[in-house]
This record gives C-alpha cells, structure tokens and sequence, in this order.
C-alpha cells in the first residue's frame, strides 16, 4: 500500500528544493490527524473539489452572461482549464503538482454571479468593500460546511488569497498558478470571443499572432514553454517577447472583448437585480434562508448578505429576482 509517509518520502527525492513539501507544510487553522493515505495538499484539493461551492462553479458566468450556447466557458470550465496549464507548468519545473492543483481548483470559489461585473457592484455596495479573491478565502475558512470550513493547509489558503495579484503568494506554486489563470482566460475568452462573433482570429495583433502562435493550443504552449525556460533560472512569469506579446493581447482583449457591448448587453441588467437584492437582504434579513439568517449572529447582516448573494449562481440570482420582484399571473 502506497502510504502518505512514501508519497512525502518520494516529494523530497524529486522536486525541486524550491518546492513547496506536504510534510513541512505550516499546519491548518485547526489541528487534525493525517489522512494515512493522502498528504496535506492531495487532502485539501479532495476537499475543494467536494465542497458546494465548487459545484455551483457551472452555472457561474466566466466573460458572456448567461448565454445559451452549450460552448461558453463557466467558472467551472475555467477552473479546470487553469489547473491543466498549471499543472503542466509545475510538473516540469518539479515543483508540487499537488499544491497547485488545490490552489487552482479553490482560487475562485468566492466569484459572484454574472463575473466580474457582479464583483465591481457587491464591492460599489459594499462598506469595507469585496474582492472575489478575498471571499474565495472566506468560503473555504468560513462558510463551507455549515460554517466549519474546509480547515485546509496554510499554503493552499495563501494561493487562493493571492492568485490574482503578482508575486504576492508565499510559494512557487502560488505564484505560478497567477500566471496560469492568466494564460488560461486571454486564451478561452478568444475562442468564446469568436464563437460568439464578437471577434475575427483576423483581427488578433499581428505582433501577438507572430509570437505566440495563430492557434489557441499553439499559443497556450508558447506561454507554457516560456514559463518553464524562465523557471529553469528561478523566475515565475512570462518574460522577453512573450510578455510583451500577451500583455498586447491583454489589452486588445480589454478593448474589443470584455468591453464590447455585446458581452456588456446584459451587464447593466444584471447589476441592477444584485443591487436590489443587496438591498431587499439588507433591509428585511428575516427573508434570508434559515441557514443566513443563524450567521447573522456572529456577523454583520451586511456581511451575511454579501455572502448570501455572492454564493448565488447566475441563474439562482436571476430566479430569485424574478421571485421577489416580478409580478406573477393570477391564477
């Protein structure tokens, strides 16, 4: 039987001596006995993966609204699409494929409904402000499990705090998976840029096109290997020519993509029903689920409210708009 004690055995044999290692790891917020089979990281990505914030991820919008095509990233998809690249990544430089892996699949479990755009107006609304990144961070500490948490390691805790800001996190594994959610969203939301017609491959810089590549897998393994040549000298990130080119592509996303009024259509709309819920929750926290409404003794209404409409999937948030606020036909 392959134990816990062999697998931390084999990380100290083959990684890198800048890697993150199971059995060193700075504990959990909670003290408990190992798994026997399972080190610290394979145990807190079981648990991520388990957790019921990480199930609603499919029905969380990535960049179009709601849309009906069957093809659309969701936060779930993405998810996934970030821990391939990054595991990939890792794998290489010999760092802890495992660790990676739990950051990756926990780093965005405190995403609103409708993306970025419901961060933008929970974080208007809010009093001392939000940050998806900051949440993602409360739901495996806080609010998962009844209010238990998920109890995980102090590594996987750090990466999801600090994945969407550079160089922040503790580990090499941290600071790759920054690097790896980026790689992966200028890299789907092309091709859903393209599926929905918002976007020609034509109209993709020429300089991006040159260097990285005029396919999606092309250029997402010119990303890759650039990561792992600068990686081999100590760096995490892209460097060189490659930055550059992405950083272009960065921008030119920004501007014909996550800014065109076809991704926007519904922006405006979906902001509203959250600011009316907001408000409905923060006047009337009797009408809360009984589960919120028990929070609300150890915490603000205001924050039980944020948490309340930030756990919402789009369509969960759209259902109970249309519940409290849209008329319904007399029977």
């Amino acid at each position: 039987m392959l134990t816990r004690q062999e697998l931390e055995r084999r990380e100290h044999l083959l990684l890198s001596a800048t890697a993150a290692f199971s059995d060193a790891s700075k504990g959990r917020l909670r003290a408990e006995e190992p798994c026997p089979l399972r080190t610290a990281f394979v145990r807190d990505r079981d648990r991520i993966i388990h957790c019921k914030s990480f199930r609603r991820l499919k029905h969380k919008t990535q960049v179009f609204l709601s849309p009906e095509g069957d093809h659309y990233r969701t936060r779930l998809t993405h998810t996934l699409e970030v821990s391939q690249i990054a595991r990939t990544i890792a794998r290489a430089l010999l760092l802890n494929e495992d660790l990676t892996e739990a950051i990756c699949m926990g780093h965005d479990l405190g995403h609103t409904p409708f993306g970025h755009s419901g961060e933008q107006v929970l974080n208007e609304l809010s009093s001392t402000g939000f940050t998806h990144y900051e949440q993602s961070l409360r739901v495996v500490d806080t609010l998962e499990k009844e209010g238990e948490g998920l109890n995980l390691t102090h590594e996987v805790r750090d990466g999801i705090l600090w994945h969407s800001l550079q160089d922040k996190a503790q580990t090499a594994e941290g600071r790759l998976v920054y690097w790896a959610d980026h790689i992966a969203y200028v890299n789907h939301d092309i091709d859903d840029a393209i599926r929905a017609q918002v976007l020609r491959k034509e109209e993709l810089p020429e300089s991006v096109q040159r260097v990285l590549g005029d396919r999606h897998s092309v250029r997402i393994n010119t990303m890759i290997f650039n990561m792992i040549e600068n990686g081999e000298t100590g760096g995490i990130g892209l460097t060189g020519e490659v930055l550059e080119a992405y950083e272009t592509l960065h921008d030119f996303l920004f501007e014909r993509v996550y800014l065109n009024p076809v991704a926007k259509a519904e922006e405006g709309r979906a902001k509203q029903a959250m600011t009316m819920l907001f408000e409905f929750f923060l006047k009337q926290p009797d009408r809360l689920p009984p589960e919120y409404i028990r929070r609300t003794e150890r915490d603000t209404v205001e924050r039980v409210v944020l948490d309340y409409i930030s756990g919402m999937t789009d369509r969960y948030c759209i259902a109970t708009f249309e519940q409290l606020f849209v008329p319904k036909v007399w029977r």
